[in-house]
């Protein structure tokens, strides 16, 4: 629910307004293990008088770059932002501290940060200088816009998302394992922007045999970092030449460390040549990881579903009919109809002569 702010300058639908425009400053920023943040310095008048968002780690926070490029004109202005400011020193010093020394009037917050270096101090040190502070300005929206920053830092796992492509009889490929390309320009382009919103990208051993991906973004243009790459061995051996191999990989093994892939980062997480899936998303929690993108083949894809630790499901449907059964999207055995996992379907979202579905899954860890 969003708390509503009344008086002449910010009627609530005015502060409504600025906080989704604030929200929208953080398109294609890429700032994770931080959280997306936008943050508008508005005058007296009402008028903006500068806006910037955080967009990568290590450069300033949105507060204090708005703030930098307001300059004097900051004094008794309000500035919204979309989380909590920090009160914290990590890389940056505390935003808390760049607002109250510019003289703010008043802070209009989104949401409270769930980071347990802040959660609730940078308000309390706000109000403490006297400054007006209102929360809960079009949260739902703040939180809907990062979900996987609000997951880890509440639950100190990763956000998991499973991206599948299917023609529109479910067929992940031919039974010659032919797939390229089942869908078009257009969903290709929007499952890169997924692979650049991700910190992770994961794959089984049998994806790196058969097709030795790079796994990196390709979209015009892009300069921002691109997902680490997880495979998920087993005891399958992961050839030394393998393009991952250039990117900095980190293999989740289920038992000793494969031979011949020195330098390579190795994790046993599991027995019995199986690898457990949901120690593996606590291991990358614990690491900082805050979003994984599952790209595997029909074997990872079943045991991430399995293991109950995938939160979102995007599929993308390709213009074109199978015509009969080729290699499925997910290994396994349909039983029986009362095994069917129910999800709730966010978006159908058309892409060239294609079509994206993304869905939730309640439940998982």
């Amino acid at each position: 629910m969003s708390r509503r702010v009344e008086d002449n300058l910010f009627p609530a639908h005015r502060a409504e307004s600025l906080m989704r425009r604030a929200i929208g400053l953080t398109e294609g920023t890429v700032p994770h293990p931080n959280p997306r943040v936008g943050a508008i310095v508005v005058d007296p008048d009402g008028e903006i008088i500068s806006e910037r968002a955080h967009i990568r780690p290590g450069l300033p926070h949105a507060e204090a770059a708005a703030l930098a490029a307001a300059g004097p004109a900051a004094e008794g202005s309000t500035v919204i932002c979309t989380l909590e400011p920090c009160s914290h020193h990590g890389r940056t010093p505390p935003c808390v501290d760049a607002i109250i020394e510019a003289g703010i009037a008043r802070v209009i917050v989104g949401t409270v940060d769930p980071d347990p270096r802040v959660s609730g101090s940078g308000l309390a040190a706000l109000r403490a200088a006297g400054i007006e502070v209102v929360v809960g300005v079009e949260e739902d929206a703040v939180r809907a816009n990062d979900p996987a920053y609000f997951h880890h830092r509440t639950t100190g796992r990763p956000f998991v998302t499973l991206k599948m492509a299917l023609t529109l009889d479910g067929q992940s490929a031919a039974a010659d394992g032919t797939a390229r390309w089942i869908t078009g320009p257009e969903a290709r382009e929007d499952g890169h922007r997924l692979r650049a919103e991700s910190d992770v990208i994961l794959v089984g051993a049998g994806t790196v045999i058969a097709d030795d991906p790079r796994l990196d973004v390709r979209l015009d243009g892009y300069d921002g970092p691109h997902p680490r790459p997880v495979i998920v061995a087993g005891t399958r051996s992961i050839p030394e030449t393998a393009a991952l191999m250039s990117r900095d990989p980190l293999v989740f093994t289920a038992g000793e460390q494969q031979a011949g892939l020195d330098g390579v980062a190795q994790v046993s997480v599991g027995a019995d040549g199986r690898v457990d899936l949901d120690a593996a998303m606590t291991y990358l929690g614990e690491q900082g990881y805050v979003s994984v993108l599952i790209e595997g083949g029909p074997t990872i894809d079943a045991a991430a579903l399995a293991s109950g630790v995938v939160h979102r499901v995007v599929l993308y449907y390709g213009a074109k009919f199978g015509g009969g059964t080729g290699l499925p999207a997910i290994n396994g055995t349909f039983r029986t109809i009362s095994a069917a996992q129910p999800v709730t379907i966010e978006s159908i979202t058309p892409m060239g002569r294609d079509f994206k579905v993304e869905a939730s899954i309640e439940g998982a860890n």
